[in-house]
């Protein structure tokens, strides 16, 4: 049986919302019935991504980053947007250890780190200027609830 459902909220580049993020997610795909693993799998890949955001997107100012989550079948699909400076070079930017902020002890482990937790992982330059990070995760042991 395919059910889908979805939920997007909007908020501010702050680094105090990185745990709001990884809440909503976790509330949302409750939904899907994960394990304790597979729930902080995926609040670590929303973790990494919006702090991507955070660090990256915005150096001049704090803008917003948009989180929108979606059930497909028995997984979720994950997309953090920012509207900030964007990624000049997307390939080499998804390289281990690569950080173009050494000064501030980055490691450049963002996208290696998501693409460990979740099953696929994208990365695209928005269409609106800066960034979007796709993922998605199947859930092993997703019950789906009702047919939204």
């Amino acid at each position: 049986m395919f059910n889908s459902n979805f939920m997007e909220v909007n908020f501010k580049a702050l680094s105090i919302n990185e745990g709001f993020a990884r809440i909503c997610v976790a509330g949302f795909c409750v939904q899907l019935n994960p394990s304790i693993d597979e729930i902080n799998d995926i609040k670590t890949a929303v973790s990494e991504a919006v702090t991507n955001c955070v660090v990256h997107a915005y150096p001049e100012q704090k803008g917003i980053i948009t989180l929108r989550c979606e059930i497909e079948g028995d997984g979720v699909k994950i997309i953090v947007s920012d509207y900030g400076v964007g990624i000049k070079d997307i390939e080499r930017a998804r390289e281990p250890f690569f950080t173009t902020k050494p000064s501030e002890e980055r490691s450049g482990m963002g996208f290696a780190v998501m693409e460990s937790f979740m099953d696929k992982v994208d990365v695209e330059k928005n269409e609106k200027g800066g960034t979007t990070v796709t993922m998605f995760k199947q859930v092993s042991s997703a019950l789906q609830v009702g047919n939204a």
